[in-house]
């Protein structure tokens, strides 16, 4: 089935980020962002295209985003994926937030074995998948590209081994990362691995993805967007569906 996405990430796009988007974007099924993005320009996205937003966060995202709404530890009526597995209207979703550790403190980086702990905390949930709906998974995101796919070689950009194994073992049919900036129209941002495509997704971009989907068992809902001003993040996370 054919299904609308928009995915974003590292940048805010002006046309994006404007009131002209439902007129740009009222197609759109749900939106998939990878990370180092303002909380607030998601909330944006979500709350005027009235469709679901599946995150993972950047290695440049903050603990907490202070501005006139009051703060933030997530984007409000976002769906948290970092080490999730989810199914909305018969499509199979995970996620792993993130990049490679490159500094000895931030929240959102990681070494290659805690990724692998992270991908690892996936599996039960896609063996269940692959029982219950003949398939592992439709749609994985992450903030880091995957090891030798669109990375580079410096210590910040570099990809992820876990991810690698990832999609060659279980094939989703699209990998939507972010992390590696895109500054020369010649950049290569889509690869196909095995069964899965791999896609670059810098700044935005508008796809009509082909998915087998089927009924799940529990549908995946919007979240309720917070409208009080009150503070949120003594929560770890956003709150579960």
């Amino acid at each position: 089935m054919p299904v609308n996405v928009l995915s974003i990430s590292d940048k805010v796009v002006p046309f994006i980020y404007s009131t002209s988007i439902k007129n740009r974007y009222d197609h759109i099924d749900f939106v998939l962002a990878c990370g180092d993005l303002p909380y607030y320009y998601q909330e944006f996205i979500v709350s005027m295209l009235d469709v679901p937003l599946f995150f993972v966060r950047g290695n440049h995202d903050p603990e907490v985003e202070y501005g006139k709404a009051g703060e933030r530890c997530y984007p409000h009526g976002g769906i948290d994926l970092h080490r999730r597995v989810v199914c909305h209207r018969g499509i199979l979703l995970a996620g792993v937030e993130g990049s490679i550790r490159y500094k000895p403190k931030g929240k959102f980086q990681y070494t290659q074995s805690q990724m692998w702990r992270n991908v690892f905390s996936l599996l039960p949930r896609l063996l269940f998948n692959r029982l219950w709906h003949g398939r592992y998974l439709d749609i994985f995101i992450s903030h880091a590209p995957p090891w030798t796919i669109h990375d580079q070689p410096d210590g910040v950009h570099q990809g992820i081994k876990a991810f690698r194994w990832l999609i060659r073992t279980f094939k989703p049919r699209y990998h939507f990362h972010g992390h590696v900036h895109v500054y020369d129209p010649r950049t290569i941002t889509e690869t196909l691995v095995g069964d899965t495509l791999v896609i670059n997704t810098y700044k935005s971009r508008q796809m009509t993805l082909e998915l087998d989907g089927d009924q799940c068992a529990r549908e995946v809902t919007k979240p309720r967007i917070k409208l009080d001003h009150r503070s949120d993040c003594g929560e770890e996370e956003p709150p579960r569906l």
